[in-house]
């Protein structure tokens, strides 16, 4: 018997509808962060800025050179005299270009320096947030956030900073070079920067905003794509897929117009601009005849005012095409913000779990995922100090969810869940999770278990091998338990990846421990294997375990059986078998149709 998260009663088609995305920073403060995260490393950031004046600066040496070079030309003076001004300009080419490469380079592994810090902050805090956060947020805008956001700042990071430094050095540098040839030319070459000023703040005050809906609609898309994927099996138990179909349609459709706004933005941004070009060259190049004609400048001077004037379209371009990359960035690095500010999850010293062998108590216990449509009514259950108690039902009877309170994954609505004593999520790590769907981390397997233990020595890790019954495939790996497992590495079958999950919780120890369906996945060659792996791991634990196999409930203490959210039964698996009754009724279904290789339980 198969239960998804959450259970029909709550009706996955409404689930992203109520999903709450988490938030994202304001403008200041993202700024702040920023600069909470610059100043660890203000000394990099000075010798990077430091080199990148210094490059610009001796740039700025071309345009005089050149005029020198016309006035030569114009003045019919002998060809040696070209020979110096010629000899400067492939010195500063040199001087300019190895300049450029440092200054940039310390940019650069600046920006990434920050980077690597903010991806661990959002790491962190992502996994220290309250599951109940986590659960009513889904993780399809987390996964938006840690791929799409973190993949736009890296970007942002690695080529538009970079570039926006040097293209801002220039334009200031370049300006003032324009004023020490002649003053004159100063005003003419300012005509461009309303038109350029009018064009940023228009592109500013309409990218922001847009940018920002982008993100929570392409966050929202994913969610729901995840959750009807997720929820496939009871979205069409439930005949739901035209719904499901028309939600994604919509929420794509959504994203592609906020995309299509954005690039008709960008179009009428590079139109404007060159508008300021045109304005800004005709007017230093009508400045420069006038101040020629009256005899205040040369040829070559006037060419270099040309010159400086013309070289500013790059950097000015530049700097105003990158808003576009950074605005897009900012919006990204307001989210990632947003996750680093929640607040975390309380943290209970291992010492302060409950004494003793604690128990699971609920109380009145009262669940809805939708408001009106309670998944558990009043549920009251005790799961006493060491006893192994067996979740019953046919799917959708809210076992899962159940198990999720008790495992602090959810709040009730009404009624208290307690466990020794206080709230699930109050008590540190005395609860234990393995549910059917497990994850293979990236790295040595060794690495994969001491996520429950850090300090485990190797020879913890194999006891714990051989409880689960998998020390045998482990040492039969190229390297054993250094052998490098999940993406990239040796892929493990479904069993084997519960048998690992089942070596964490060893490993962690906890006193109360709660199987959703841990066993599911197995095949029925594994099947055996893998109860039996679950008998060793619950051994001397508290234990509520949602029973995939009647096989299960068979061998716990108490069997418990839910139907519509309620308690219907409550007895060891001989009573409930010997009296009529739902259970009996599973019981009999299941010993009645299995074969030796059919051990689960219908429905």
């Amino acid at each position: 018997m198969t239960t998804p998260a959450p259970s029909p009663a709550s009706a996955p088609a409404s689930a992203s509808a109520s999903a709450e995305l988490l938030p994202t920073a304001t403008p200041a403060r993202t700024r702040a962060a920023v600069r909470e995260l610059l100043r660890p490393h203000r000394g990099l950031a000075a010798a990077g800025l430091g080199l990148m004046v210094a490059a610009t600066a001796v740039g700025l040496l071309t345009q005089p050179l050149l005029g020198r070079i016309v006035d030569v030309v114009t003045e019919h003076r002998s060809a040696d005299a070209l020979t110096t001004p010629v000899l400067a300009l492939a010195a500063v080419a040199a001087v300019q270009g190895v300049t450029t490469a440092l200054g940039m380079s310390l940019v650069s592994r600046l920006g990434e320096t920050v980077l690597a810090r903010l991806r661990e902050l959002f790491v962190e805090r992502a996994l220290s947030l309250p599951l109940e956060r986590l659960e009513r947020t889904g993780s399809g805008d987390l996964n938006a956030r840690v791929t799409r956001d973190v993949s736009r700042v890296a970007e942002a990071v690695r080529t538009a900073l970079p570039e926006l430094v040097r293209s801002g050095l220039s334009i200031v540098l370049t300006v003032v070079a324009l004023a020490v040839l002649d003053w004159r030319f100063l005003p003419a070459a300012l005509l461009a920067v309303p038109v350029q000023a009018h064009t940023a703040r228009w592109y500013v005050r309409n990218a922001v905003p847009l940018y920002a809906k982008e993100r929570i609609a392409t966050g929202a898309q994913q969610q729901q794509l995840l959750d009807s994927i997720g929820g496939a099996r009871t979205v069409r138990a439930h005949r739901l897929q035209d719904a499901h179909l028309g939600r994604v349609t919509a929420r794509s459709r959504g994203a592609v117009e906020l995309t299509m706004r954005g690039v008709r933005l960008v179009l009428r941004f590079y139109g404007r601009l060159h508008i300021a070009e045109y304005v800004g060259l005709a007017a230093v190049l009508v400045t420069g005849f006038w101040l020629v004609r009256s005899g205040s400048v040369s040829v070559g001077t006037a060419t270099a005012a040309a010159l400086y004037f013309h070289s500013l379209f790059g950097p000015v371009n530049t700097a105003l095409v990158l808003l576009d990359d950074a605005q897009s960035a900012t919006a990204g690095l307001a989210r990632l913000v947003g996750v680093v500010d929640e607040p975390p999850a309380p943290v209970t010293r291992s010492d302060d779990r409950g004494a003793g062998d604690p128990s699971v108590v609920l109380s009145g216990v009262v669940h809805a995922y939708v408001p009106g449509r309670p998944v558990l009514h009043g549920v009251d259950l005790e799961v006493r100090p060491k006893e192994r108690v067996a979740l019953v039902g046919t799917t959708g009877s809210g076992k899962t969810t159940l198990a999720k309170l008790v495992a602090g994954l959810h709040r009730p609505q009404e009624g208290k869940v307690e466990v020794a004593g206080v709230a699930p999520d109050e008590s540190g790590r005395t609860v234990g999770l393995v549910t059917q769907e497990v994850h293979v981390f990236a790295g040595p397997l060794a690495d994969d278990l001491r996520l429950a233990r850090p300090d485990a020595s190797e020879e913890e890790l194999r006891e714990a091998l051989t409880a689960v019954g998998a020390l045998g495939w482990v040492e039969s790996l190229p390297e054993g338990i250094a052998t490098v497992v999940g993406d990239g590495g040796h892929r493990l079958t479904a069993d084997r990846a519960q048998q690992l999950a089942l070596g964490r919780l060893l490993l962690a120890d906890p006193p109360v421990v709660v199987l959703d369906e841990a066993t599911a996945e197995a095949g029925s060659s594994g099947a055996r294997l893998l109860d039996e792996a679950a008998e060793r791991t619950l051994r001397g634990r508290t234990a509520l375990v949602v029973a995939h196999r009647l096989s299960q409930a068979a061998t716990a203490d108490r069997v418990v059986v839910l139907s519509e959210g309620r308690v219907v039964q409550s007895g060891t698996h001989d009573q409930l078998r010997a009296t009529e009754g739902p259970y009996a009724d599973l019981w009999a279904a299941w010993s009645g149709s299995r074969s030796p290789d059919d051990v689960h339980e219908p429905g």
